[in-house]
């Protein structure tokens, strides 16, 4: 008897608990219909517009997410009229890929402490000097005595134009066409083109074929000294490379070290993968 009074005691309890969520408002059970969406890929408009859009003059206020790509470009003298040619496929970069400054947050405003970057293409690929025999000048730690950028006009025009010039592909590439071997596609640099020896970018040697170390990782052959008739900084064959990566938030990778922060936004004249990380802008 006990045993089923306990049955019972429980039971009720249970008839207790639904009838308050019935009371309260709180159905046991709703049915709902899943409905699924896939997001839209494409923006509607031509990449040069995308750019303007969130560049330095942006449509929504302080969604300037690409103002310092554009101002590399107006520094580079670059039409943007090459960003409205179809067909083409366009390396966009997000402000974090070209500088970041040091910050610290006081009572909930986020304030910049200092105009020299920490990170970035301007950091990463700073200024630097020679020694009188035209080696690359080192301090006494081994590490380059360089000065991080502060503003594009610290490169030479020529390096920031080809720079970019390197970004536009001139075939399409997404994810209908790709695959997870690298895909090379033809850019508008020029044949030839090296960085000049003013920064960093112009220590790295490039190559045509791929270099990398035991787990098959990219290697980055920094030099100390220059060798003529060698192609330093971008791609000796004016090519890029893209291939599939598996991870979820970042499927796209650049010359084998960098994935896409958005990739395969589809413009009406081509393809727009965002990078907000440094890259490197030769293949090997």
């Amino acid at each position: 008897m006990k045993k089923i009074n306990l049955l019972l005691i429980g039971f009720l309890t249970v008839v207790t608990i639904i009838s308050g969520c019935s009371m309260f408002g709180l159905d046991k059970q709703v049915d709902y219909e899943f409905q699924k969406n896939i997001l839209d890929a494409h923006i509607n408009k031509s990449a040069k517009q995308y750019l303007l859009d969130r560049g330095k003059n942006p449509v929504v206020p302080n969604d300037t997410i690409f103002k310092w790509m554009q101002l590399g470009l107006e520094y580079a003298g670059i039409d943007l009229a090459e960003y409205e040619k179809p067909g083409r496929t366009f390396v966009f970069l997000k402000n974090e890929a070209i500088r970041v400054l040091p910050t610290r947050t006081t009572n909930g405003v986020v304030v910049t402490t200092s105009n020299v970057p920490t990170a970035g293409m301007w950091f990463s690929f700073p200024l630097v000097s020679k020694n009188t025999d035209g080696t690359l000048k080192l301090k006494t730690d081994g590490s380059v005595d360089g000065v991080p950028v502060k503003n594009w006009s610290d490169y030479p025009k020529e390096d920031v134009r080809n720079f970019f010039l390197s970004l536009i592909a001139i075939e399409n590439y997404g994810f209908e066409n790709g695959t997870t071997t690298n895909s090379s596609l033809p850019t508008l640099l020029p044949s030839g083109a090296s960085a000049t020896d003013k920064s960093l970018l112009g220590w790295y040697l490039a190559g045509t074929t791929p270099n990398l170390n035991v787990s098959g990782d990219r290697i980055l052959n920094r030099v100390n000294s220059l060798t003529p008739g060698q192609v330093y900084g971008f791609d000796p064959e004016s090519r890029l490379n893209f291939r599939i990566v598996s991870s979820d938030f970042s499927p796209l990778r650049y010359n084998d070290a960098t994935n896409a922060a958005t990739a395969g936004l589809l413009a009406t004249n081509g393809q727009i993968h965002v990078f907000g990380a440094l890259i490197y802008p030769w293949r090997y």
